[in-house]
């Protein structure tokens, strides 16, 4: 009898312990708004305040815009919250070809995945993550409940747009020099790298390298970040919400690199532009 509920105290401990309470994997969502400041560039030197305020409502949409980033410990994925046209309730087409796809990235393995659509085609963007070398000082600030310290770096502003399109991105650029001398050789002219200053903040509280759009790197969830005249800002964290969340990169559309995605943007604009006859 001692032998028989020894064995059946020893199956009932196994059995007690074979059944563990599912630990659920680290996880959260950062809520973020962007705010953009409009540049007119020559063209608003000519517009009355008026004006410039009936243009910013007409694009209040790709000026002010919404986020959401899921993440767990290695890979995040950010998305753009759907928006309706201020002006006409329409949703913004020509904006959408040259806006930021779902964004997947993932920290451990050093990997960008990323859904593009460009004119009703579907492109699947793989390539490495945005190298940041980023310099971290002591000031540091609250943005809610988490104290966050400052880190600032310089990126090539290309590498930070690299979806979008610009009329520019298709003039010629100067590509030789000569001397005085007519018998000079021609010499290449190396292009400017135009680079963009970051301001970011992160929180140690949220021990992940993740934050919104390209920027990552940093010992701690970046909760904003300033880059030339858009800034990112946190609303709202949730770590470990009741209902998992579901994190996985895209897969479909045709793959691509970004430097491929690029090259195709700017062939199809310009076989646009050529079509129309115009210049600009």
């Amino acid at each position: 009898m001692k032998s028989f509920s020894f064995i059946l105290i020893t199956l009932s401990f196994l059995i007690l312990t074979s059944f563990k309470p599912s630990v659920q994997e680290f996880q959260g969502q950062a809520f973020y708004f962007s705010k953009s400041k409009m540049e007119l560039g020559t063209w608003g030197a000519k517009m009355s305040e008026a004006q410039k305020k009936q243009i910013q409502a007409r694009l209040k949409n790709r000026l002010e815009k919404t986020f959401v980033l899921s993440f767990n410990k290695e890979e995040s994925v950010f998305n753009e919250e759907d928006q309706v046209d201020a002006m006409s309730g329409a949703t913004d087409t020509w904006g959408s070809n040259f806006s930021r796809g779902e964004q997947y990235k993932n920290v451990k393995e050093n990997v960008l995945i990323q859904s593009q659509e460009f004119y009703g085609k579907k492109f699947l963007v793989k390539d490495k993550l945005q190298s940041i070398e980023w310099k971290m000082g002591s000031e540091s600030k609250q943005i809610g409940q988490y104290l966050c310290f400052k880190a600032t770096s310089l990126v090539p502003t290309a590498e930070l747009t690299w979806y979008d399109f610009s009329w520019s991105d298709l003039r010629p650029a100067a590509t030789e020099k000569k001397t005085d001398s007519t018998d000079a050789t021609i010499e290449p002219i190396v292009p400017e790298i135009q680079l963009t200053e970051i301001e970011a903040w992160y929180t140690l509280q949220i021990p992940v390298s993740h934050g919104p759009a390209e920027y990552w790197g940093l010992p701690g969830l970046i909760l904003e970040v300033s880059a030339g005249n858009t800034t990112i800002l946190c609303s709202k964290v949730v770590i470990n919400p009741t209902e998992e969340i579901l994190i996985e990169a895209p897969d479909k559309g045709n793959e691509i690199t970004k430097s491929e995605y690029q090259a195709t943007i700017q062939e199809k604009m310009l076989e646009m532009r050529n079509n129309r006859g115009r210049r600009y």
